[in-house]
């Protein structure tokens, strides 16, 4: 009886074996191999809807300050400095706010004797969205 005891505190104290700790970090790496596509796929989602948000809140600010000042905005600090918007918002594929790509008008709203303004605004990002669309395009 006392050696069975024994046996056993000795087989307890030996530890695991080399095939169990593969096996364990089989299983751990197929599971990583799983998660980590999948994480980086819902990060790339976020900061897509961040950027379609910003987007929306950029051009709907340079249409309120067209109407409103009847020309468009030279800059986007114009709309900052004017109070329609904060801050410039940052491009969340760039993470600057200083990459936008600005669209200028052809012709200027108060007629051709001002400086045409932003029409409209699209990332600076040369990537391409989960939808296959060019960031650039949106």
């Amino acid at each position: 009886m006392q050696a069975k005891v024994r046996a056993g505190l000795k087989r307890a104290q030996r530890g695991f074996t080399l095939v169990e700790l593969m096996v364990v970090m089989a299983i751990v790496s197929v599971l990583l191999a799983i998660a980590v596509p999948i994480y980086q796929k819902s990060i790339t989602r976020a900061k897509e809807s961040v950027l379609r948000n910003n987007l929306f809140t950029i051009r709907t600010m340079i249409d309120e300050y067209t109407l409103d000042k009847q020309k468009a905005p030279e800059t986007l600090q114009d709309l900052v400095s004017e109070g329609y918007l904060r801050q410039v918002p940052q491009d969340p594929m760039t993470n600057s706010d200083q990459t936008w790509r600005l669209v200028m008008e052809d012709t200027p709203i108060s007629g051709s004797s001002g400086t045409p303004g932003i029409f409209d605004v699209k990332s600076g990002s040369d990537k391409t969205a989960l939808d296959g669309t060019a960031y650039s395009s949106w």
